[in-house]
């Protein structure tokens, strides 16, 4: 599909689609490793190839820090040395031999480790960074003929009844946003079946192709214990940096790259009014789900309006924040916090995160550990459920 795409030099409507794989299937079932083979046997092809990987696990975190979605353009082979980064790690200030340290994914702050906690706002995400991939392949003919991959979670993979009929909303999701051609089930018959019904005869006019594979049998199941240790350590690996250390049997000297192995970054610790920023909760914090309301009822707080948050309640002791970038206004000015309309803390990615570690109700400051140093007056963040405290 690749070679047919970048090769085709006809009526371009007619032209072929390069691969958009969407990876499904359930729990332990290998979808992160399918995803990272797949996308390290593309960037080793002969011809440049720069595929974009793209992760929806919110739970998994991907790149950075669990609770978002997150794409990224691959050129060289991703490593992995801890299971804390999956694909790899991202650019970063400590010195390094990995080649890998120059990805720059672009991410979306969603909050939750489950997608169904605030469903309008998990398809928002997909939206957000479907368009962002979207952009940058149209710039980029060697990204757009060498497609995408898409990991997802296991909520994906199950069913939910609308009227008389069993639908899958957040795979049809990516389907729509992507553009997807191609979807892989690992290791679920019944999910296969219904794949080929929805979508291998689809009246839109697209073939959707769907490929059934067995479940590997290196692929062991995870317990909630170990899941929250790895979330831990993402979370502690975006601050301090990632846990690389070389074998005590392994002469240094004689390794490529740079001469430091060393690893360990020196997050910055300030104190910060409680004025001095704006924080934000999309949606409540508790909600019920849409079945348990009266019958004609409606929310009052809808899934994706943004709340505000007082630190003066409480709540946000040793919390992860998202924060936003100031975005530009249409003159190429900065715009003022207030300047924030809902939409844009709805559809801006982050800039980075920060951790809350102390609150002083009584001096109304709060203590923020921040990868580096710099002011966090009129800066905009937003908070979910995640919570890290160092140990």
């Amino acid at each position: 599909m690749r070679v047919r795409a970048k090769n085709y030099a006809g009526d371009p409507s007619t032209a072929p689609e390069p691969p958009r794989v969407l990876i499904i299937g359930p729990e332990d079932s290998g979808k992160t490793t399918a995803a990272k083979i797949l996308t390290n046997y593309s960037v080793r092809v002969p011809r440049v190839c720069t595929p974009v990987l793209v992760n929806v696990d919110p739970s998994e975190g991907g790149w950075t820090m669990p609770g978002t979605v997150s794409a990224c353009v691959v050129s060289s082979p991703l490593p992995t040395q801890t299971p804390a980064n999956p694909f790899g790690v991202t650019s970063t200030t400590a010195p390094t031999a990995l080649s890998s340290a120059a990805l720059l994914p672009i991410v979306y702050w969603y909050g939750h480790p489950d997608p169904k906690k605030n469903q309008p706002m998990m398809e928002k995400s997909m939206r957000n960074i479907a368009k962002a991939v979207k952009e940058r392949m149209s710039f980029d003919a060697i990204t757009y003929n060498s497609g995408l991959f898409i990991d997802t979670p296991a909520t994906f993979s199950t069913s939910v009844r609308v009227g008389n009929e069993m639908r899958y909303p957040f795979i049809e999701k990516c389907v729509e946003e992507f553009d997807v051609n191609m979807i892989i089930v690992i290791g679920h018959e019944k999910l296969n079946v219904d794949m080929q019904r929805m979508f291998a005869s689809s009246t839109t006019g697209r073939r959707i192709t769907v490929v059934k594979v067995a479940k590997s049998g290196g692929a062991v199941d995870i317990d909630y214990t170990y899941r929250a240790r790895i979330m831990s350590h993402q979370i502690r690996n975006y601050f301090y940096g990632p846990d690389f250390k070389i074998p005590t049997w392994v002469d240094v000297t004689k390794l490529g790259g740079e001469g430091q192995t060393e690893t360990t970054l020196s997050p910055y610790s300030a104190p910060v009014k409680f004025n001095d920023m704006k924080i934000w909760r999309i949606g409540a914090e508790a909600m019920a789900p849409s079945s348990a309301l009266p019958i004609g009822g409606s929310r009052i707080i809808t899934e994706l309006e943004p709340i505000p948050v007082d630190p003066n309640n409480g709540g946000l002791l040793n919390v992860v924040l998202a924060l936003l970038p100031l975005p530009p206004s249409q003159h190429g000015a900065v715009k003022a916090e207030e300047d924030f309309s809902d939409e844009d803390l709805l559809t801006t990615d982050v800039a980075g995160f920060l951790l809350v570690t102390a609150v002083d109700a009584a001096k109304s400051r709060m203590t923020i550990l921040s990868p580096n140093p710099g002011s966090l007056t009129g800066r905009t963040a937003l908070v979910g459920s995640y919570e890290w405290q160092d140990q």
